[in-house]
């Protein structure tokens, strides 16, 4: 079936003959193994996307004779990070007896629940509802994939005659059809009619292809894709110019980041009318081929393919008729040019979801578009939550591809209306969505705290991120600040967080981190100022060059920090936090502590100044006053311990437990109190709470407000 060729130019040969050994014997291991190959490789099928399998001989633990048991990636999951757990199990036999029972294609939703009854593996993912097209067919590996130069020909107008010729027959057809029992059994039907092929092409949605072991699945796969990919290239530009040729020429890379910065925040206010919403940019070379094309107008309303694209794309993108030069710096006229095009996406869509709709359809869903399209500039996309949004936008390019192919070597065509929504609001889906866990208090939203590469600020960002936030990591230490980039990358994922060099008292860091925080989120909803130093001097001692330092950083970074980022927040009308850690020197008088203190009471009024004006925006500014936080603070380099330990007449070393036995409750204060802080302010316990001051230091009598 295979050829022994291992250079591929459209294709990934990953197999390591060394790893695969080791895993001799082991069918179900050398399946994870070759799934894992498969979804390392975006060209051959999108994250969550596709299915791969393998039957094996096991003992069936009520009888202890071999029995049949089929492997399949199981509900969700997805081929690239796929592991044993992930894996339903179950016996060949019972499902394919199962056509017994089966009444027929207005009963296909009965038959998933009916899978549990052939389950081997009581620890089984749950089945998904591609689990037949894999059970009927008889082959030991096989595996069913997304790719690209495939669904270009099973979406154009002649895909059934292409894949005929170019294949000569050696890969079937079977024509559109919603997945599910029925087409198990008509996978199974082609088979018989061609026996000897080795694969089948789904119409508008996939390929099957596969083999009697995990090596020649995986070899198969990649030769059947490669030819599909060959063919395509031989043909662009045969029939006339990609997309019709060029209409408009991209601005410049600099020029592009800064338009979609700057457009993001109001995009992400149209898109959040129902719930709040993160984002993703993309100006990559494919997409920007289509949206700058002749014909982006004719193909972008078509809507998408393969239901794996539309399921996360919506079922067509939203246009924007603004010009790639347009003058975004007056909000208001912008916003009332582009509240009409949502109004008419909403309208289309929810004429969609009525026109099409059956008896028991779940209820209309969020009506926002999820992918943008801005020509000039680029693709954004919209959804609950970063990976959801940056997964959207893979999933775009690679309907981009599909038209990009089909045009090439045919005509491309989208699935029907009705076809579309029955996968959109199939019962089946909406289950699965009603599975997802319950959203957390910060989904949706975006936090910036400065100074978080360490101390205070890293543990704040930890909290928000363990609470849903992404959060934009900023620290004047470049090294400091990779460090806890990786540190979140690991604990995290990549989807959680950016980050940003960050001087408080530079106006441009500043807006410069609101852009990265537009670019990689769509904007910002919480800002923490938390950057800051401390200086503990006599007044004989202190320096100007000290005063101004303190001023600059704590005072000074608040305002231009809060400036930048009240700007992000009124774009998106959504409203926002700012949350200003302050300090109990704010309201106590100490020695050795007139520039500190008096900065931080300068911190604390201006807090009190902002929540007056920014209130009427939605925008909240409360104030948590911290003392003696200790652990992995910089706030005790530059002699700050040893000043504070001269004032009180102790060393250094005694200085926790002096502070914690000053405190009414006894106890030392640690990051994660402020965190905790933090968290309380903004999760919506406190929705209508602004201009408040949190003390977190473990009780001091003179820091009481009066």
């Amino acid at each position: 079936m295979s050829t022994k060729t291992t250079s591929f130019k459209h294709v990934s040969y990953l197999w390591d003959d060394a790893e695969a050994a080791k895993l001799a014997g082991d069918e179900v291991a050398l399946l994870i193994y070759r799934s894992n190959l498969l979804g390392a490789d975006l060209r051959l099928t999108n994250y969550g996307g596709g299915n791969t399998s393998c039957k094996a001989l096991a003992k069936d633990p009520l009888t202890g004779a071999e029995t049949e048991v089929m492997w399949i990636k199981g509900s969700g999951g997805d081929i690239g990070t796929l592991k044993k757990s992930g894996l339903a199990a179950l016996y060949v036999e019972r499902l394919r007896s199962l056509k017994n029972v089966y009444r027929g294609m207005d009963h296909e939703d009965e038959m998933v629940e009916l899978f549990n009854h052939c389950i081997y593996d009581l620890a089984s993912k749950a089945p998904s509802i591609d689990t037949p097209l894999h059970g009927f067919l008889p082959f030991a590996h096989i595996d069913h994939l997304h790719p690209d130069a495939a669904i270009a020909i099973a979406a154009a107008k002649d895909g059934e005659k292409i894949t005929q010729e170019l294949f000569g027959g050696t890969i079937g057809w079977v024509p559109w059809q919603k997945p599910g029992f029925d087409l198990g059994l008509q996978l199974k039907e082609c088979l018989d009619k061609n026996p000897g092929i080795r694969g089948i092409m789904l119409g508008s949605h996939g390929l099957f292809t596969w083999g009697d072991t995990a090596y020649e699945s995986y070899m198969n796969t990649l030769e059947v894709i490669e030819k599909c990919a060959e063919y395509l290239e031989e043909n662009y530009g045969k029939k006339g110019p990609v997309f019709g040729g060029q209409k408009i020429q991209s601005l410049t890379k600099a020029d592009r980041l800064a338009k979609a910065a700057d457009l993001a925040p109001i995009l992400r206010g149209f898109c959040s009318s129902e719930r709040s919403m993160l984002g993703h940019f993309t100006d990559d070379d494919r997409v920007l081929e289509f949206i700058n094309s002749n014909d982006l107008d004719r193909l972008a309303p078509l809507g998408t393919s393969c239901p794996d694209h539309f399921l996360r794309t919506k079922i067509s993108p939203l246009v924007l008729d603004l010009a790639k030069d347009a003058d975004l710096s007056d909000i208001a006229a912008i916003k009332e040019k582009l509240a009409p095009a949502f109004e008419a996406y909403r309208k289309m869509y929810t004429d969609y979801y009525n026109t099409c709709k059956h008896d028991n359809s779940p209820a209309v869903r969020d009506a926002n578009p999820v992918i943008i399209i801005y020509p000039g500039v680029g693709m954004f996309s919209f959804s609950k939550d970063k990976q959801t949004a940056r997964v959207a936008a893979e999933f775009y390019t690679n309907a981009i591809n599909v038209m990009k192919g089909a045009e090439a070597i045919s005509e491309y065509t989208s699935l029907p209306r009705q076809e579309a929504f029955n996968i959109e609001y199939w019962l089946l889906e909406e289950a699965k969505l009603q599975r997802m866990p319950k959203p957390k208090a910060l989904s949706g939203r975006v936090a910036l705290i400065t100074g978080s590469a360490g101390g205070i600020g890293k543990a704040i960002a930890r909290k928000f991120v363990e609470e849903g936030a992404c959060v934009i990591l900023n620290d004047m230490n470049a090294e400091r600040l990779a460090e806890a980039g990786e540190e979140f990358k690991k604990d995290f994922g990549k989807d959680a967080y950016a980050t940003a060099i960050l001087d408080v008292t530079n106006q441009t860091h500043s807006e410069d981190a609101m852009k990265i925080a537009a670019l990689s989120f769509g904007g910002v909803d919480i800002i923490v100022n938390n950057a800051g130093l401390s200086i503990s001097k006599s007044i004989e001692d202190h320096s100007q060059k000290d005063w101004d330092l303190l001023y600059d950083v704590l005072v000074k970074g608040q305002f231009l920090v809060t400036q930048a980022a009240t700007i992000v927040m009124k774009k998106q009308d959504m409203g926002g936090d700012v949350i200003n850690i302050v300090s109990k020197n704010a309201l106590v008088s100490g020695p050795n502590n007139a520039g500190y203190g008096s900065a931080k009471a300068a911190q604390l009024h201006l807090s009190r100044l902002n929540a007056a004006e920014l209130g009427a925006a939605g925008i909240r500014v409360n104030v948590v006053n911290p003392d003696a936080v200790i652990s992995d603070s910089n706030i005790w380099a530059g002699g700050w311990a040893e000043g504070r330990a001269k004032a009180y007449g102790i060393t250094v070393a005694e200085l926790p437990a002096y502070y914690a036995k000053r405190t009414l409750l006894n106890k030392i204060i640690l990051p994660v109190d402020i965190a905790n802080a933090c968290f309380a302010l903004t999760g919506g316990l406190l929705s209508k709470s602004t201009g408040n001051m949190l003390n977190v230091d473990g009780g001091v009598a003179m820091a009481f407000a009066r």
